[in-house]
């Protein structure tokens, strides 16, 4: 029996669809407030059929807050893929990142080890391996640097890890994944599939920075593999290549049928940016635009994927090919609204 964490999510849904195809027998926890209809949307997604597959599915509630109920949703499980967590660079949420991300994964662990757990999937980032150098190529060996500069999210990944590893010192087998930014259907208005719905609106700008990207096919067929592989008390960076935000955008508007990004943005403006932005505060609105969104869109972040590579001999989903297909799952929903 397996168990999953955040399945509502976007990893966790495409995990869950993963495991269904290969026929495996999964609880998924989830909230009083989960909402289970961008699961079902996932499947189908990718297969009109699926509702069969998305019904193999045993939903426990539960949360990671609370252990009791995480002890309760672990019984007769062997395997279990910590996919929960929150992303946010919204100040306001500083406690609440820490209370999930590093208080939640503390009670996972924990609940693991009760409940004799024979191999657990942790969900990180790569958020939690620190800042680098402009033009440096992070690897797993990189060392987390104490900055003013770390988000709070950041932050709270890290610790995050930091109870994966007291795990693994008490006896639980742990692997880790830190996944790139993480490109394929979801929820169009949060995470970074609002980017393509973003990119629909109209993006004309951009910025010199790099990041790393991955399918999110490839960071779920990954942690099966390495779930059911010899491998553990280990982690991987999962990221298929860096590419430049104005590449990104440029290829998600040609997907699209859109124009393609012209104006380039300088530093100081992403500066002057994000102190606007946080004017909203004096209106009781939400910012969607972080000082450290702001800073990373103008970084050079590069990583390195040989290690999951060769451990697996795995290939990456071109970059190229996720975004045309993302963006066709994306246009195929539009159309479906337009018709209704």
């Amino acid at each position: 029996m397996i168990l999953v964490t955040g399945g509502t999510g976007l990893v966790g849904s495409h995990l869950l669809y993963e495991l269904a195809l290969k026929g495996a027998e999964i609880k998924a926890l989830k909230r009083k407030t989960s909402n289970l209809d961008l699961v079902r949307k996932t499947f189908l997604g990718y297969d009109k059929n699926a509702g069969q597959l998305f019904d193999r599915i045993s939903w426990v509630e539960g949360d990671v807050l609370d252990i009791f109920s995480l002890e309760d949703a672990m019984k007769g499980v062997n395997d279990l893929y910590h996919c929960a967590g929150m992303v946010s660079f919204y100040g306001k949420d500083k406690k609440a990142l820490y209370r999930t991300n590093s208080n939640g994964t503390a009670n996972v662990v924990d609940a693991a080890l009760n409940s004799g757990i024979r191999k657990l999937c942790h969900v990180s980032s790569i958020s939690a391996l620190g800042k680098t150098r402009q033009g440096e190529t992070l690897t797993e060996n990189h060392f987390w640097k104490t900055s003013k500069n770390n988000s709070h999210y950041a932050i709270s990944k890290y610790a995050a890890e930091r109870e994966i590893w007291r795990g693994a010192e008490e006896g639980l087998d742990v692997v880790v994944v830190n996944p790139a930014i993480i490109l394929g259907p979801g929820d169009w208005n949060n995470g970074s599939s609002k980017l393509f719905p973003t990119v629909w609106s109209g993006m004309f700008y951009y910025t010199n920075g790099v990041n790393g990207y991955v399918d999110v096919r490839d960071v779920v067929r990954i942690m099966v593999q390495l779930m059911e592989s010899d491998i553990k008390n280990q982690r991987f960076i999962l990221s298929a290549s860096d590419v430049s935000y104005r590449q990104i955008i440029s290829m998600i508007a040609g997907s699209f049928h859109k124009k393609q990004p012209f104006f380039k943005l300088y530093p100081w403006m992403g500066e002057l940016g994000w102190r606007m932005e946080k004017l909203k505060l004096l209106i009781g609105k939400r910012p969607t635009y972080s000082k450290q969104i702001a800073q990373s869109a103008f970084h050079k972040f590069y990583y390195s994927n040989q290690k999951i590579a060769g451990a697996l001999n795995y290939n990456f989903i071109p970059i190229a090919k996720s975004i045309e297909e993302t963006a066709k799952i994306f246009m195929d929903e539009m159309d479906e609204k337009t018709q209704k």
